[in-house]
């Protein structure tokens, strides 16, 4: 090699991380994201026994952002994000709600268990409008729970809004199922499926999952069934649904 030349590093090939070690590293963050959770948060039931019995502390944390993933109509998701509105009001504060689209019916809320003086019903002009609604209702220390339907947001602004609800209640944010391939902010995410019933008459039921929650394992799910008379909320047994009778009648 002449002097003054340079002679570069022969190239190493890189190992890929073993599953192993992922594992053990999400199981680290988990963790840590545990031991983060101040104390003296104020725990939300969810309104629904089941979801509450997954979720640690047995509920929503407030100030705290929660993202209910659906695709389509007859999900369930609008009653069971309004049960964990029902709940946040209980020791006072507003429920406000973002219409945009101008087709929110208040009464159905008071039959919810929610009362018509506590609720602020916001219809926003434009998108700008809609999230600076948005934005300045969870930062309102008097609001107990933000309810709002978004399409679209991208990480900026959600983490915006993620600083925003330290300040306030709880943001109950109503996204599409294609979100879950997007970042978020929130610390809950919840991916609402339609499920079959086994009678034309019976309730609706729907299957919940944990997409992300901090400090417990994601990927669990439930099954509920949604009485709308009673605007209540029933865990499914496992052994109730048709297909697993017929399973533990064969076995």
């Amino acid at each position: 090699m002449f002097p003054g030349t340079y002679d570069p590093p022969k190239a190493r090939a890189i190992q890929a991380p073993t599953e192993q070690f992922l594992q053990n590293l999400r199981d680290e963050i988990a963790w840590l994201e545990t031991i983060r959770l101040p104390s003296s948060a104020g725990i939300v039931s969810s309104g629904c026994p089941g979801l509450d019995q997954l979720l640690p502390g047995g509920g929503f944390r407030r100030g705290t952002l929660v993202e209910w993933l659906a695709q389509g109509q007859g999900t369930g998701r609008e009653t069971l994000l309004f049960l964990a509105a029902r709940e946040a009001c209980r020791e006072g504060g507003a429920v406000v709600v973002l219409d945009p689209a101008r087709d929110f019916y208040p009464p159905a809320s008071l039959r919810l268990g929610i009362p018509l003086e506590v609720l602020i019903v916001v219809q926003p002009a434009n998108p700008t409008d809609h999230l600076w609604a948005l934005d300045q209702s969870l930062r309102c220390a008097g609001v107990a729970a933000v309810l709002a339907k978004i399409e679209k947001l991208d990480g900026r602004t959600f983490r915006r809004l993620q600083l925003a609800v330290e300040q306030g209640g709880l943001g109950l944010l109503l996204r599409p199922d294609t979100a879950r391939r997007e970042p978020s902010w929130a610390e809950v995410r919840l991916a609402i499926e339609p499920q079959p019933v086994p009678a034309p008459s019976a309730r609706r039921r729907v299957k919940i999952e944990l997409l992300r929650v901090r400090g417990a394992a994601r990927g669990q799910c439930i099954e509920v069934e949604i009485d709308d008379e009673a605007c209540a909320v029933h865990l499914v047994p496992r052994m109730a649904h048709p297909a697993a009778r017929r399973r533990a009648a064969g076995a």
